[in-house]
């Protein structure tokens, strides 16, 4: 494991900060900023941190991440242009979408915005689950994670008429305390039961062989760059917490800020009214003649740099291997050479090629996804939540924690035993 990269990409949203978060985001000054360049050691020791005096950055202020907290939830960008107006997806949505369909396909019902007396006949069977209609009531509340309707009265019925989504589609889930796929929010978490290739491939607008690329992505996959290259390699979905102090986002490193990631998503991938530029990849983009991004940028940023990651689940690893885990990450397996620092990752200074990463080359057939990034090279991803956003690797080649261990272990030669390969899962599920 020395010598990665994209290990994996990375508890809800905290509109004031806990004491535990609040001394997170001092340590950003200091611990974070500060964190060492580790180099590789033959002899498998620990390295030591070099001791530099901590800062103490301006705690976030609450509007802001209120204002921030509303954009990623709520704001569209004004891409009904484009899920409305061009892919017919409020049609679809009518006609075919009934809330079984919807959660099947991985959308979310936040259950704090349901009535008592929607609650009441979701439970007692009264309101009809296999109805399109009753999705369009859903949209109507506003309780449809990450995907916004406008529904109006004609002739004495509900008609969704216009339809949107927001960062919260891909980027957040519940934690289906209701029932599955229904319950609290958890904004930032990866939302890896999301098919949201499925979903496009409704749309009537699009060819025949349109709708079978996004078909063949699958759960927890999406391309973005397909729309434009026409390429098709999808990458797994990846967090949107526990970006507090990392500077390259994105799997590729492209930007040193998520303004980079949101306005590119916004723009180019969600269909928001904006201009997204970079002659690096030779995209440039703008959609409509009003810029509904850009004045967002700042406090959707404020906002998802103060989303955690979660911890891990008690119960869900076993303590004493990952104890021995953590010796061999510091250790035989030499991990921390490139997860290294409070986040676990050198993302901040350095990137690495496709040579260094164990998740290249692509599956037969597929690009390579550096080819297509702006840097041709990969980070480190952080670990800190790594436990909830399976499959791991940047293109979701490793069903489990087990199988990147092994696959570090075969590839790079670091001659684990298979109780060693055990441990050292548990450790990263610890994180």
């Amino acid at each position: 494991m020395s010598s990665h990269i994209d290990f994996v990409e990375r508890e809800n949203s905290m509109l004031y900060f806990s004491a535990s978060a609040y001394t997170r985001w001092r340590l950003l000054g200091g611990a974070i900023l500060s964190t060492i360049l580790l180099s590789a050691c033959g002899d498998g020791d620990t390295a030591r941190p070099v001791a530099t005096a901590p800062t103490t950055p301006e705690m976030p202020d609450p509007a802001q991440l209120a204002q921030g907290q509303q954009i990623f939830r709520y704001d569209t960008f004004g891409d009904e242009a484009h899920w409305t107006d061009k892919l017919q997806m409020h049609t679809v949505i009518s006609s075919a979408v009934d809330p079984l369909t919807a959660l099947s396909v991985g959308l979310k019902v936040d259950a704090d915005a349901l009535p008592t007396a929607v609650v009441n006949g979701i439970k007692d069977g009264s309101i009809d689950l296999k109805s399109p209609a009753t999705t369009v009531a859903l949209l109507k509340l506003n309780a449809v994670v990450g995907i916004v309707g406008k529904v109006e009265s004609v002739n004495g019925r509900d008609v969704l008429t216009r339809v949107g989504i927001t960062c919260a589609l891909c980027h957040s889930t519940v934690d289906n305390s209701f029932a599955a796929g229904i319950g609290r929010r958890l904004d930032g978490w990866a939302n890896r039961d999301l098919n949201a290739g499925a979903i496009i491939a409704l749309s009537p607008a699009l060819s025949t062989v349109q709708k079978a690329v996004y078909k063949s992505w699958g759960k927890g996959m999406y391309d973005p760059r397909y729309s434009v290259d026409g390429k098709n390699g999808p990458q797994v979905i990846p967090p949107a917490y526990g970006l507090a102090g990392i500077h390259r986002i994105t799997s590729t490193g492209d930007g040193t800020e998520i303004a980079y990631w949101n306005r590119y998503v916004a723009v180019t991938q969600m269909g928001g009214q904006g201009h997204f530029d970079d002659s690096r990849i030779g995209i440039s983009v703008t959609n409509g003649t009003v810029d509904l991004v850009s004045s967002k940028l700042p406090a959707l940023q404020a906002y998802q740099l103060s989303l955690a990651a979660p911890g891990a689940p008690e119960g869900s690893f076993d303590a004493v291997m990952a104890a021995r885990g953590k010796l061999l990450f510091y250790g035989k397996a030499t991990c921390f050479t490139c997860h290294s620092g409070n986040e676990f990752t050198d993302a901040n200074s350095r990137l690495h090629t496709p040579l260094e990463t164990v998740s290249e080359p692509e599956a037969a057939g597929v690009p390579s996804y550096a080819s297509r990034s702006a840097t041709q090279q990969y980070r480190t991803a952080p670990l800190k939540g790594v436990w909830q956003h399976a499959p791991y690797f940047h293109n979701g080649s490793a069903a489990t924690l087990e199988d990147v261990v092994a696959t570090y272990n075969e590839r790079q030669h670091l001659q684990l035993t298979p109780a060693e390969v055990a441990e050292l899962s548990n450790y990263l599920k610890s994180l």
